[in-house]
């Protein structure tokens, strides 16, 4: 019952049919599950959940237990029809390399190697996600921009990232490639902004350096609006080239729900949202908040300076701020320092990265002493690690939520709540 593959979880994936519902899913390998019915794939992420979080749940007793995970249209329990999710991912990718007589290659790679599997559609990715790439390809070609070359370590495009507005009809393009110098330049943006009247923003991302990696450090846009814009619970969030944003938008508006109702705001309460990108699961919380006639004081703590300058434009954004503040520093260092002044936290909301959290952070957590905690988790192996520190450290598991962000996939995100023992 055990898939450590990209730190998921699961169970390992069965060999996919060649006759299944992608013609190159035994060679992309991206959606190993696609061809298991959801209501299965469903059932096998529960049981690994449970499985995984087992022993925690049996230390503390009181018939804890984990909720029923959250898919796309629903829980798969007895009696619920759940049709195969299609065209969930808002964010599409594609590598490019040189292909005979000055073609340029794109698709995904072939499992486990950089070879590239050219696709004319994807059933996962928003409708048009892949033509609109695929034509990319085709703009290169048109004006002779070459493809980068992995091996020989020359040419020029390497990637293309579309992002693609859920609730709107903005799109943001970013080229990334080798050098900054583009041939045929206007041309080329030209042949672009024709692709597609979704794109509102074309930009370029600089990465030289040879890496697995899909982005550098360097990023400037080439033409239209500085960061496009799309909207999550009510909410309106602008994105910047380079700025983390989830890719599927509708499970994300489940994740981010449970992690608000776990929060249980009340009027005059400090939330301290911990990793917090640009913003969007606090805005989200303090937003919901004031519309039921709530205050609550956002403080915001991101490491990334540009991620907390998208952070303030949001804020200002959605009307909200007077009641929000955002740091940009180490979160452990802050909270540390935080606790030793005695300043006030009563939520305190976290979002780590896959490797999950660190015994300093969460013993800083602790030392700040919130009344509630609620873990966002894109590793739920981790983060049954820095579960059982909090439960050593005094807060008791009330509720865990895993939610389906990626269907067809082994991967499962999970949300936990937590409350300080009295």
């Amino acid at each position: 019952m055990r898939d450590f593959k990209n730190r998921g979880r699961g169970v390992a994936p069965r060999p996919a049919k060649t006759d299944g519902p992608c013609p190159v899913m035994r060679a992309c390998g991206g959606c190993a599950w696609l061809g298991l019915p959801y209501k299965k794939q469903l059932a096998r992420k529960q049981a690994a959940m449970e499985e995984l979080f087992a022993p925690l749940l049996r230390r503390m007793g009181d018939g804890a237990s984990i909720d029923p995970i959250v898919g796309m249209g629903g829980t798969g329990e007895a009696g619920e029809k759940l049709p195969s999710p299609r065209a969930f991912r808002y964010k599409a990718v594609t590598p490019f390399a040189p292909g005979p007589r000055g073609t340029v290659q794109c698709g995904f790679f072939a499992r486990g190697t950089h070879r590239i599997v050219p696709v004319g559609d994807c059933c996962v990715e928003a409708p048009g996600a892949r033509r609109l790439l695929n034509e990319v390809a085709r703009a290169a070609e048109a004006c002779r921009v070459p493809a980068y070359d992995e091996d020989a370590r020359r040419g020029l495009l390497r990637y293309a990232v579309l992002r693609l507005g859920w609730k709107t009809n903005e799109g943001l393009l970013t080229l990334v490639t080798a050098r900054r110098e583009i041939p045929r330049y206007r041309e080329f943006v030209e042949r672009l902004r024709q692709i597609d009247p979704r794109i509102t923003t074309i930009a370029q991302n600089m990465n030289g350096r040879v890496t697995n990696a899909i982005l550098g450090t360097e990023t400037h846009v080439l033409w239209g609006a500085p960061r496009m814009r799309d909207e999550l619970l009510g909410c309106t969030f602008e994105i910047s080239p380079t700025a983390f944003y989830q890719t599927n938008p509708q499970q994300t508006e489940a994740l981010y729900q449970l992690a608000i109702d776990g929060m249980e705001l009340g009027d005059g309460d400090v939330l301290l949202d911990a990793y917090c990108g640009s913003g969007t699961i606090g805005l989200c919380a303090a937003h919901e908040a004031a519309a039921a006639g709530r205050r609550v004081r956002l403080l915001g703590v991101e490491r990334n300076p540009a991620g907390i300058q998208d952070a303030e434009r949001n804020a200002a954004l959605n009307g909200l701020e007077d009641d929000a503040r955002f740091v940009a520093q180490d979160a452990t260092a802050y909270m540390r320092r935080a606790a030793e002044r005695g300043e006030r936290v009563d939520v305190l909301s976290m979002d780590p990265p896959r490797a999950g959290s660190t015994p300093e952070f969460l013993a800083a957590a602790v030392a700040l002493a919130p009344r509630r905690i609620v873990y966002i988790s894109c590793n739920p192996e981790t983060q049954a690690r820095d579960l059982e520190q909090l439960a050593r450290d005094g807060y008791r598991l009330e509720r865990l939520t895993p939610v389906d962000m990626f269907p067809h996939t082994t991967h499962v995100e999970t949300v936990a709540a937590l409350a300080r023992e009295r």
